[in-house]
């Protein structure tokens, strides 16, 4: 009968430790003791004790101190280093929280990972000058961020490999994911109806407009109809593109037919939506309800809470670190994945206002 082996914790650490190089999971260098430690939950001085285990086996060497080990990994067991760029949908974007922690793991893997320096918004969201720029740019793969149907098509048809954060991604036959948002879209819509809404508007970029509405746009607007609301350009406005023509949409909108409910794409373009409200006196929920359908850590802290939609941005940052790490390791990854999301009402919805809206009041 074979004795049971039980394993001390710095032998638990090392074995994790060691099945993570194997996975190719850093390249290069190692991280240092203090930021696995921190990753871990041990301790400095277990996470110290399973490095010099893994040193021993010859997997690390050291380099002195203050320095990172070098991981010394059989050439063949290591997947390749990786130019990826990572074209945003605007510049502004370098600062949300998990697209930072993408690159950030991209580099702690060995990559060489940055934000390329034009956006798609710089790009005019232009196939053409897409085209040229990622024609001028060296890379061996691409991550791109939001892009319209045409340019993800465009992407699709090019040798260099590319990955689809959120976007037109249901007309692509690429890789990709994001947060599957149509089911609850479908429901806040029965939710608002159920509250006596009627005239219900979403707000979305041009790219999620033109040259016809997205997936999740269409479910908007076909479950509008599914509640008995008739439906036409007013639920999903032309505004143009631009802070000024956003503005210039809200304004229009508010002196022709007052919306009663709000659908806003994302964070930053709900916060530009509420704040052009507040300064005309119109608050959420008791003059209009108010919906952002993308998740943000402000909104547990705002008073009324933030009625959204709620899905994990870490399960879009490490199905995208698995991604890149196929191509590097030279396998074939065309999945396109949805992350599960859900409406979380908070407090920006409310019945039909019975007072009509008055501006300035």
């Amino acid at each position: 009968m074979s004795t049971l082996k039980t394993y001390s914790v710095t032998e638990q650490v090392a074995n994790h430790l060691r099945k993570e190089l194997h996975c190719g999971r850093w390249q290069k260098w190692m991280p240092g003791r203090d930021l696995l430690a921190s990753e871990l939950g041990a301790s400095p001085r277990t996470v110290q004790g399973a490095l010099e285990m893994l040193e021993k086996e010859g997997l690390l060497q050291r380099q002195g101190a203050g320095r990172q080990r070098e991981i010394t990994l059989k050439a063949e067991l290591q997947p390749s280093a990786l130019r990826v760029r990572i074209l945003l949908y605007e510049k502004s974007s370098r600062k949300i929280d998990y697209l930072v922690d993408l690159r950030h793991q991209l580099l702690e893997a060995g990559h060489d990972a940055v934000f390329a320096e034009k956006s798609l918004h710089d790009l005019g969201m232009d196939t053409k000058r897409v085209e040229h720029y990622v024609r001028q740019t060296r890379a061996d793969a691409w991550v791109v961020v939001s892009a319209s149907r045409e340019v993800l098509t465009w992407f699709s048809h090019q040798k260099v490999p590319v990955f689809a954060l959120f976007g037109r991604l249901k007309q692509a036959p690429m890789a990709g994911t994001g947060p599957g948002k149509s089911a609850v879209v479908a429901e806040v819509v029965r939710h608002l109806v159920g509250l006596g809404h009627r005239r219900i508007v979403m707000l979305c970029r041009e790219e999620r407009r033109k040259p016809h509405p997205g997936f999740v746009e269409n479910v908007f607007l076909d479950e509008l109809v599914a509640q008995g609301v008739a439906t036409g350009s007013y639920n999903l406005p032309n505004w143009g593109n631009t802070m000024e023509e956003f503005h210039a949409g809200l304004d229009s909108l508010l002196r022709v037919s007052p919306p009663t409910a709000l659908l806003c794409p994302y964070p930053a373009l709900f916060i530009a939506a509420e704040k052009h409200l507040a300064v005309r006196g119109i608050v959420a929920p008791r003059d209009i309800s108010t919906v952002c359908l993308d998740p943000d850590p402000v909104f547990a802290w705002c008073q009324p809470t933030v009625s959204h939609i709620s899905w994990d941005s870490n399960r879009v940052v490490k199905r995208a670190l698995r991604w890149v790490d196929n191509i590097a390791r030279g396998r074939e990854d065309l999945r396109n994945t949805a992350v599960p999301a859900k409406f979380v009402q908070g407090g920006t919805i409310g019945p039909v206002p019975t007072r009509p809206l008055v501006l300035g009041q």
